[in-house]
């Protein structure tokens, strides 16, 4: 990676990209500390699950309370949407294969639907302030010393009335910040390299990592952050191994002679990935597990149901059968939803369909239904253990991060192990090996049109 990077600089339009993808980014995180005039940091990332991973993603910007406090997650949230609507609405559907224009559609419906997100989100987000850090807090959400120094008008903005004008407000900035968000991601896939949201996320999820390195360090605590980076290390060489696995079908073409000269008599493979879901079903998994929880503790926040679903059925349960339970219904939703993404991406009987048309078959089966029914079972026990790997990723990191603090030894700081969740080294990864295709793509683009603008003058003279 680094020799493409390296590589990468000599080019000028490909250096010209990645300062590009840099100066967004640096936009973005500039963002993510201008705080909103009015609201204070009140603690409300460790309120819940959801914040927890929320203010992850957005590298600490929600703890905080800035301008990028949502960040990108309603768009990741809209585009997901609109991708099974796809595959449900038939109109939709007939969009997705118009092309060019079909897809700039659909980016219309997802822009729209990113908005509607992000106004429910900061909905969210506010009630949640004002449910937990209302007037007679000790730590109110609300920083009204900056409107004024006159007593009457701190005084209304401090009444019911006022706390719902200052709450459209907040609302407001959250979901302009949200949108001024997706636009940054869009610009970066326009003009940098690589995917503009998945850049936005891992700059996110890097930053809250380093801050807590930094914090760890700068407490002292040198061997608690060694031996946390060593076992990051480990489960990261462990999910890039199975991210490179795949199992190839070989693909036999017959020959066929058309006029005077004779087509086809090679060998290809079906080449099909282990974790071909990436890290969508842990997404949909949490999304499912933590959207209950964001809307209990906006709405019902002191009721009973709100105390028993924390003790049962959230991942900071203090019960252990709550632990358990939560672990078990968060593994049978990664199954679930892996299976449910693997049947939307690989249609065994298209692809055998379009084998049959050119004159194919896959060696020892006959083409047809016998080669769907083949391709299917294969996939079907490939996701199985995808599923099982995206398992151990979700639960076996915790578990090595927090060994050393069982055993009393050296007790891993809980930010610390918190700024990477299984999702975020997932995303990490995935986008640190797409940010390295995207170069080596751009460098090879780059040389082919050299060659052919080189040989093109040759000719000419």
């Amino acid at each position: 990676m680094f020799e493409t990077i390296r590589n990468a600089f000599k080019i000028k339009d490909v250096r010209k990209k990645i300062f590009m993808t840099l100066l967004f980014v640096v936009i973005y995180r500039l963002g993510c500390f201008i705080t909103v005039p009015g609201l204070q940091p009140v603690g409300l990332s460790s309120s819940s699950d959801i914040f927890g991973l929320l203010n992850s993603i957005t590298g600490s910007a929600l703890s905080q309370g800035t301008l990028f406090s949502l960040g990108i997650s309603p768009y990741i949230n809209a585009s997901i949407i609109v991708q099974l609507l796809t595959v449900a609405i038939p109109a939709l559907e007939r969009l997705s294969k118009e092309g060019e224009e079909g897809k700039k559609k659909i980016n219309v419906i997802t822009r729209w639907m990113t908005l509607g997100l992000a106004l429910v989100s900061a909905i969210g987000v506010f009630l949640s302030l004002r449910n937990q850090y209302g007037a007679d807090s000790a730590t109110p959400y609300l920083n009204t010393a900056w409107l004024s120094q006159d007593a009457d008008i701190v005084a209304f903005f401090e009444s019911t009335a006022g706390q719902w004008i200052m709450g459209i407000y907040i609302v407001a900035m959250l979901v302009g910040g949200s949108m001024l968000t997706m636009w940054l991601g869009e610009r970066i896939t326009e003009y940098g390299v690589s995917n503009g949201i998945s850049m936005i996320i891992f700059v996110g999820i890097i930053s809250t990592a380093a801050q807590a390195l930094f914090t760890a360090f700068g407490t002292g605590e040198w061997l608690q952050g060694v031996i946390f980076l060593f076992e990051l290390v480990l489960i990261f060489g462990f999910i890039v191994w199975v991210d490179g696995a795949e199992r190839k079908i070989k693909v036999q073409y017959a020959k066929q002679v058309k006029g005077n000269k004779m087509y086809g008599g090679q060998s290809t493979f079906i080449p099909i990935k282990v974790n071909a879901s990436g890290v969508m079903p842990l997404i949909f998994a949490y999304a499912l597990m933590s959207f209950p929880t964001m809307i209990i503790q906006t709405f019902w926040a002191n009721s009973n149901f709100a105390t028993w679903w924390a003790n049962w059925m959230t991942a900071s349960t203090g019960h252990v059968g709550g632990t358990i339970i939560y672990n078990v219904v968060l593994a049978i939703l990664i199954f679930v939803f892996a299976y449910f993404y693997s049947q939307i991406q690989f249609n065994p009987m298209e692809i055998s369909r379009n084998i049959q048309s050119n004159g194919g078959f896959v060696t020892g089966i006959r083409p047809g239904r016998e080669t769907a029914d083949y391709l299917g079972k294969v996939v079907s026990r490939i996701t199985l253990w995808g599923a099982v790997f995206l398992a151990i990723v979700a639960f076996v990191p915790s578990v090595l991060f927090s060994v050393l603090g069982w055993l009393e030894v050296v007790p891993l700081d809980s930010q610390l192990v918190g700024s990477f969740s299984a999702t975020g080294m997932m995303i990490c990864v995935s986008v640190a090996l797409e940010f390295n295709k995207s170069l080596e793509n751009q460098i090879l683009m780059r040389h082919y049109k050299g060659l052919l603008g080189s040989k093109s003058k040759g000719f000419l003279k």
